[in-house]
């Protein structure tokens, strides 16, 4: 650049020389209103914090590459699957979930692991977490669910009465807090952790043929996790561990790497599977629908800038490509729609124009005008569809197949009042048992009675004993070992669940 390009502007382009000084009535007088660049500048300032977002506020991210392995062409035709060695471009972010911008990286929490990977045929964004599974099967609950996790309207504080109050009314929950309560619940770092698409969602061959598939991101680095009593340090020391760690690694050439794999499950399956196989709180056991793989994430580039490409990253599971679609998982459902609403709110209507969330391919539709519409708003061309004008025209070969539905009946359903609906108890207590190691266990129930001794009076009994019976019905080991950690007499509990 030459010396006249690099001239101090104001935002419409106009060069000016006073920076750092106003214009006074002498040099102790009282300013001038006419002085119109301090006011640009703290008019830009009181608005340069956009609406941080309602759940998954503090978060880092990272540019890669997803190449492909193996060929799964035969059950989806999404393009950028459609040939080994093949490369697409994709952003990630990582986050907490229920604390602000500011929190700690290393609180206990799930992490958000969403990906998006700059397709062909649009952009693909897989958005899920570092657990399989989630606290709830119902998207009506949600709001419900994440104020408990936030701020006592009281108090202002978190306050784990109000967790261990809701998490105690809706045991399907439990197979979430267990591993909320592991260490799992508080990871090492971004790169020592793995994803999942928790959610089912469905791939559709060339042949139009749907079969179900949950996705896995598996770190190369090796599962690490914080105890609890290290991860409190790591909140003093380093609130930012989490994003600083993530910085230095691919800065330092160290690229951080994911292994996807896929379960599928065929619409036959799912109809002879024990649990509902779109219950968001339910796994599909490894041993049944084993791990395919299918390519590898690197991370290899940190943004220049944080708040375009990561403050004003959008991310929503609606957002599939071809080949690619969705179930009838109703968490999934209800944040098909959320999402997209959660991101017009906070960045406007027109939000997939900003550049990170811009598909870097063709976009042809007949949207227009919003708040800032920043690419040319269709010109003179139509807003309309059909028109005599343009040759812009639906293809078929995208055409979505039908999805089969198990009935005719709306009605609101109580997704815990009959079957296997309201098993909440085994996979949970699968997890405790056959997953988790000796050290894994003690120090789960170290952190389940290190969080349940912050319930308070007056509700205090209540909620405990209402929590410990769901304990004992995971595991009555963990629910004794839970009880003598709060100094509780479980006698009358275990008799009245018939348990000597």
């Amino acid at each position: 650049m030459n010396k006249e390009e690099k001239k101090l502007t104001s935002a419409s382009g106009s060069p000016y020389y006073e920076h750092e000084n106003t214009q006074s009535i002498g040099p102790r007088g009282p300013l001038l209103i006419q002085d119109y660049v301090f006011h640009e500048k703290m008019a830009h300032f009181n608005r340069e914090r956009i609406p941080e977002r309602i759940v998954h506020a503090k978060g880092s991210g990272a540019y890669g590459t997803f190449t492909v392995t193996h060929d799964i062409t035969k059950y989806t035709k999404a393009k950028l699957f459609n040939k080994i060695g093949k490369q697409t471009k994709m952003l990630i972010r990582f986050s907490t979930v229920g604390g602000e911008k500011g929190s700690a990286d290393t609180e206990r929490d799930p992490r958000g692991f969403a990906v998006k990977f700059y397709t062909e045929d649009g952009n693909w964004d897989l958005v899920g977490n570092n657990t399989p599974v989630f606290f709830i099967k119902d998207p009506k609950k949600f709001d419900d669910f994440i104020h408990t996790q936030k701020r006592d309207p009281k108090t202002n504080c978190k306050s784990p009465t109000m967790m261990w109050d809701y998490w105690s009314l809706n045991p399907e929950s439990l197979h979430q807090v267990l591993i909320l309560m592991s260490d799992r619940g508080t990871p090492y770092s971004y790169r020592h952790m793995n994803g999942y698409s928790s959610h089912t969602f469905s791939l559709i061959n060339k042949s139009n043929e749907r079969i179900w598939v949950k996705f896995h991101f598996k770190t190369e680095q090796g599962i690490k996790n914080f105890t609890g009593a290290l991860a409190e340090e790591m909140r003093g020391k380093d609130p930012d561990w989490a994003q600083r760690d993530l910085v230095n690694a691919i800065e330092s050439e160290d690229f951080p790497k994911w292994k996807l794999k896929i379960q599928v499950m065929t619409q036959e399956q799912a109809k002879s599977f024990r649990w509902n196989p779109f219950d968001l709180t339910k796994i599909w056991p490894h041993k049944e629908f084993p791990l395919l793989d299918v390519g590898v994430m690197e991370l290899n580039k940190i943004p220049d800038n944080y708040f375009a490409e990561v403050e004003q990253s959008a991310f929503a599971p609606a957002h599939v490509v071809d080949g690619i679609s969705y179930s009838p998982d109703k968490m999934l459902q209800g944040r098909l729609l959320s999402y997209p609403d959660a991101h017009r709110y906070r960045l406007g209507v027109n939000y997939e124009q900003i550049p990170v969330n811009k598909c870097p391919y063709a976009v042809n539709n007949y949207q227009r005008d919003g708040f800032m519409r920043v690419d040319g708003n269709g010109g003179s061309s139509p807003n309309y569809y059909p028109n005599s004008f343009d040759d812009v025209e639906p293809d078929e070969s995208y055409k979505i197949p039908p999805m089969e539905l198990e009935s005719n009946i709306a009605d609101w359903y109580d997704r815990n009042a009959h079957g296997e609906e309201d098993d909440h108890y085994t996979q949970p207590g699968m997890l405790f048992r056959n997953v988790m190691t000796d050290q894994d266990r003690v120090n789960t129930i170290s952190n389940i009675i290190t969080s349940m001794k912050g319930i308070e009076v007056p509700m205090r009994d209540k909620i405990i004993n209402r929590q410990l019976c769901h304990w004992f019905r995971v595991d009555i080991g963990l629910g004794k070992a839970v009880a003598e950690g709060l100094g509780i007499d479980v006698s009358a509990i275990l008799e009245e669940m018939g348990i000597r």
